[in-house]
């Protein structure tokens, strides 16, 4: 059993999931580090861009009482504007503290502080990284100083190579995304009432060419087919091009409904941003740990599994508009095939991909660390 660790963990949000992918995992892998006995207090700003834009909903404040309901386990600690940079605050905060895990969605005002505080607190401090910004941004992941840290936490080896090749950090670790299993599981007996689903935000010019291909253009063949989309941040022009296509637009979906809502859909897809198809090649983001923890059939726009974290058949990948359309009629009139690759990429996940599985992994992380 591994010894029992005082964690801090500085997140943008757990609260919120509007636009805010990291929440999914950062949730289930902080409750799976509780249950195996670790001291963790989660540190977020009272009010934020993605808390402020889910009280706009209108299901914002259910959403915000869920999550209090499904994860109690979670101890939260918000703090303000002019407490994210008061070394007071922060040196009562930490103090009890071995580790303190800064996500990259955090303000580069903030890591000072940390800064500041490490040598007198005798903490650890590491830097988590869930995003492509390395990649495409590397000015702004320079302005956190992130030299300083102790290490660097990347969700992919490609992002790894890029913190030790192109930030010439040595102490560096991956640690994937991963299914919390407790929320993101098979609903069977739930009722088909849709054909195609997919869940994901427009993603301005990283995406919007791409669901158009890879969404759109199938949907548009298929009329008979019923396709539903939820998500945030559609422009204009992208509500009316999923009107076009003949697509329901479902808007905002609270994490905690996604895995009833693939219950009722008979196969989803996987659409990467262009930074995961090219620059960083390889990451799985978390909607497809999701998708396949949930047993529906998961078909991807070009995208390459260079880390083998899956195994052959666990979902389908294509190369173009015609050939998802392909794909998708295949699935949609073969029940047998459908069920026996939905059981496939589940099996997959159950046995390497849950949020317990890394939690055990950021465990052993944390004990190199410290010795």
């Amino acid at each position: 059993m591994p010894r029992k660790l005082r964690l801090a963990y500085l997140a943008h949000s757990l609260r919120s999931d509007w636009n805010n992918g990291n929440a999914h995992f950062l949730r289930g892998l902080l409750r799976s580090m509780v249950a195996l006995g670790h001291d963790l207090t989660v540190f977020e700003p009272c009010t934020a861009w993605s808390i402020e834009h889910l009280r706009e909903e209108e299901q914002g404040e259910r959403a915000l009482r869920r999550f209090s309901e499904f994860y109690p386990e979670l101890r939260i600690s918000t703090y303000t504007a002019s407490q994210s940079v008061d070394l007071s605050f922060w040196r009562a905060a930490l103090s009890d503290c071995e580790i303190v895990i800064f996500h990259e969605w955090n303000p580069s005002a903030l890591t000072n502080t940390l800064l500041q505080l490490r040598e007198e607190l005798s903490f650890r401090l590491l830097f988590h990284d869930t995003h492509h910004r390395a990649s495409s941004s590397p000015e702004q992941i320079r302005l956190l100083g992130i030299e300083q840290f102790d290490g660097v936490i990347a969700f992919g080896e490609a992002l790894r190579d890029i913190y030790q090749n192109r930030f010439n950090i040595h102490k560096t670790w991956t640690l994937h995304e991963g299914a919390d299993t407790t929320i993101s599981r098979p609903h069977p007996h739930e009722k088909k009432t849709e054909d195609v689903i997919w869940i994901g935000s427009w993603g301005d010019d990283e995406r919007a060419r791409e669901i158009q291909e890879f969404l759109l253009k199938p949907a548009t063949s298929l009329r008979d087919r019923a396709f539903v989309i939820y998500g945030v941040r559609y422009p204009e022009e992208g509500l009316a091009a999923l009107q076009n296509a003949g697509v329901r637009y479902g808007g905002y979906l609270p994490n905690l409904d996604a895995a009833s809502e693939y219950g009722a859909a008979r196969l989803t897809v996987h659409i990467p941003r262009q930074q995961y198809s090219t620059a960083m090649t390889g990451i799985p983001t978390i909607r497809v740990f999701e998708a396949l923890a949930c047993g529906i059939p998961l078909i991807c726009s070009p995208w390459q599994d260079t880390e083998h974290l899956f195994h052959e058949g666990d979902f389908l990948t294509v190369r173009n508009g015609e050939e998802m359309k392909r794909a998708m009629e295949t699935l949609l009139h073969d029940k047998a095939a459908s069920d026996a690759q939905a059981l496939r990429g589940l099996e997959t996940i159950l046995s390497r991909h849950t949020c317990a599985h890394r939690a055990e992994e950021l465990t052993a992380i944390c004990e190199e660390l410290l010795h």
